[in-house]
C-alpha cells in the first residue's frame, strides 16, 4: 500500500480557547496514529488573526518558528502538496464549516461530516427539530431571544443554541433562578433554549461508525451523574484549564464514566435511535449522540457532536476501543470510507 500524505488540520479562526482545545486532540491524533509506513502526515495550524501555518510539529516551539501566511498562499501551498487527504480538527464553528468547505472547493477529500451537516448539529434546535421529524424523542423546549419570557414551568434546562462543551448551562428549579440562568446562556449565543428537564435516569452518548457502508453501532458510554448533586453534565466534567492557561481533558476514570456492558438492554435501544439520527441528519463516516434515559428506559434525543479527532481520549476512540476497534484500525476504516465515497 503507498504511503497516504494526510493534512491535520487545526486550530481556530476564532479564538484561542478552540486554538488550544483542538490542538490538545490533534496532538493525540498525532502521537497515537503516527505510522511512517502508512501516513505522511503534514500540519495546517490557524491562528485567531487568521494566518495559517505549517509547522513541523505542534510543539509550541515549532509553532513558533513556522512562516505565517494569510489564506492565498496557503491555498497556493496546499494545491502543491498532493494531499490525499485532511483530518478536520477544528471544533470552533466556522472551522467545522468555512474551512471544510474550502476543502471541497479545493476538491481534497475529507474525513467527517460535510460543511452543511455541521452547521445545522450547532444549532441544538434545529438538530432537535430533524430528528424529532423521524420518530425521535426528543424534550419539547422554546428558542428564546434577548427580552423573551420562558413560559416552561421549571425544573427546566437552560442552554445556548449553539455552543458546545456546556458552556452556558444551568438546571433551573424554580422560576425566580430563569434570570441568571439566561443571563448566562446569553453570554454565549444569541439565542437560548429552555427545555423541560428529563427526570434522571441515565445519561449515555451513542456513537455511530460506517464500515463498507454499513451503520455500526458502537458500545455507549454512560455518565456518572445524582438526581441531588449532580443533575447535569457542565463543563469542568470535560475539559480543565491549568495554572499556566492550557487546556487539559478532565480526569476521566470508572468512577465519572464508563462503558455500558452490551448486554445491557438500554444499548440496543440507544443504538437503534442513533443510525436514525445519523441518517436523519445526513451524517457520513461516523456521528455521536448525547441521549437522557429517563427513569422508564426511554431515550431522549439531548444533541449532536459530529466531530472525532481520532485521539486516545475522542470518545468515538474510547468506544471503538471498547468494541475491540484499535485506533489505528478505526482511522483506516474512515479513511477508506472517504476515499471509496470521494
Amino acid at each position: 500500500m503507498s504511503v497516504l500524505r494526510i493534512l491535520h488540520l487545526v486550530g481556530s479562526p476564532e479564538n484561542d480557547f478552540y486554538c488550544d482545545l483542538s490542538r490538545l486532540y490533534a496532538e493525540g491524533c498525532l502521537a497515537a496514529t503516527a505510522d511512517p509506513s502508512r501516513y505522511d502526515f503534514q500540519i495546517a495550524y490557524i491562528t485567531p488573526d487568521r494566518l495559517w501555518r505549517f509547522p513541523r510539529s505542534l510543539s509550541q516551539e515549532d509553532i513558533a518558528v513556522a512562516k505565517p501566511i494569510p489564506l492565498f498562499e496557503a491555498i497556493r501551498f496546499l494545491t502543491s502538496q498532493n494531499i490525499d487527504l485532511m483530518l478536520p480538527q477544528m471544533f470552533c464553528i466556522l472551522g467545522m464549516t468555512h474551512y471544510r468547505a474550502l476543502f471541497d472547493l479545493l476538491k481534497i477529500p475529507y474525513i467527517g461530516n460535510t460543511p452543511d451537516v455541521m452547521a445545522i448539529s450547532t444549532n441544538k434546535a434545529t438538530t432537535k427539530a430533524i430528528v424529532e421529524a423521524l420518530g425521535v424523542k426528543v424534550p419539547r423546549g422554546e428558542v428564546l431571544r434577548k427580552g423573551d419570557v420562558p413560559t416552561i414551568i421549571p425544573p427546566a434546562v437552560v442552554k445556548p443554541a449553539s455552543s458546545a462543551d456546556s458552556f452556558g448551562v444551568s438546571l433551573v428549579k424554580d422560576t425566580t433562578e430563569y434570570g441568571a440562568a439566561l443571563k448566562k446562556a446569553f453570554e454565549y449565543a444569541s439565542e437560548v433554549i429552555v427545555e423541560p428537564f428529563i427526570e434522571l435516569g441515565r445519561e449515555v452518548r451513542g456513537g455511530v461508525i460506517v464500515k463498507d457502508g454499513e451503520l455500526v453501532g458502537l458500545p455507549l458510554e454512560e455518565y456518572l451523574l445524582d438526581p441531588d448533586d449532580k443533575p447535569i453534565r457542565t463543563y469542568a466534567d470535560k475539559l480543565q484549564q491549568s495554572e499556566d492557561g492550557n487546556l487539559r481533558f478532565a480526569a476521566k476514570d470508572n468512577k465519572k464514566s464508563w462503558i455500558v456492558n452490551p448486554n445491557d438492554p438500554i444499548t440496543q435501544k440507544v443504538q437503534q435511535v442513533a443510525k436514525k439520527c445519523h441518517q436523519a441528519l445526513g451524517c457520513r463516516h461516523y456521528s455521536l449522540f448525547d441521549f437522557r434515559i429517563d427513569p422508564d428506559g426511554q431515550p431522549w434525543f439531548l444533541e449532536a457532536g459530529l466531530y472525532c479527532s481520532f485521539s486516545p481520549k475522542s470518545v468515538i476512540s474510547s468506544m471503538a476501543n471498547a468494541a475491540g476497534i484499535p485506533l489505528n484500525e478505526l482511522l483506516m476504516t474512515a479513511i477508506n470510507e472517504t476515499l471509496t465515497t470521494a
